[in-house]
């Protein structure tokens, strides 16, 4: 009996371990690549929906967050700082929030306010296109669509070098 249990266990165990092993290698072959066009998406908002393609032309910092995520509440009056100083060259923040919940995302947003452009993806099909592996993660898309830049987490200390490839861009000086 006990002979049995343990063959038992190891055996839900390495269909565990090998499950993990290929989730792993997945979004490792589903991660973009610096310079390929960025995967389109539509995702609905609080009053419509948007779509990448919609805001073709410009300069996209898309940013996927969570309600649960400490570094996401930090970078929010960063975005909305970055979005406000440079609409007017044609910069727009996307913010795709993936908590299963709606609700918990618009409990997060009354607390955080969001000067940009905020979907919801509650699916995470959008992440996964993406190979987004953390919270927060952003992609800096060119005015062609093109992948620029991925970066994972939000630091104080990154908040320098993000405005520099969003100015580099965009052709702006600080």
């Amino acid at each position: 009996m006990k002979s049995s249990f343990i063959k038992t266990k190891n055996s839900t165990m390495a269909l565990a371990l090998s499950g993990l092993a290929l989730l792993l290698v997945t979004s490792t072959a589903n991660a973009i690549e610096i310079g390929k066009t960025a995967p389109d998406f539509s995702l609905k908002t609080q009053n419509s929906s948007l779509s990448l393609q919609q805001f073709q032309g410009k300069l996209i910092y898309l940013d996927f967050w969570a309600s649960w995520c400490g570094p996401c509440k930090q970078s929010f009056p960063w975005l909305s700082e970055m979005q406000e100083k440079y609409a007017k060259h044609g910069f727009q923040v996307l913010a795709i929030n993936l908590d299963i919940k709606t609700s918990d995302a618009q409990q997060f947003l009354q607390q955080h306010a969001a000067q940009f452009a905020v979907a919801f993806d509650s699916t995470g099909i959008t992440p996964k296109s993406y190979g987004i592996k953390g919270m927060p993660s952003s992609v800096l898309i060119d005015r062609d669509g093109r992948v620029l830049l991925q970066h994972e987490g939000f630091r104080d200390k990154d908040k320098a070098m993000l405005e520099s490839q969003i100015q580099a861009a965009l052709g702006v000086k600080k």
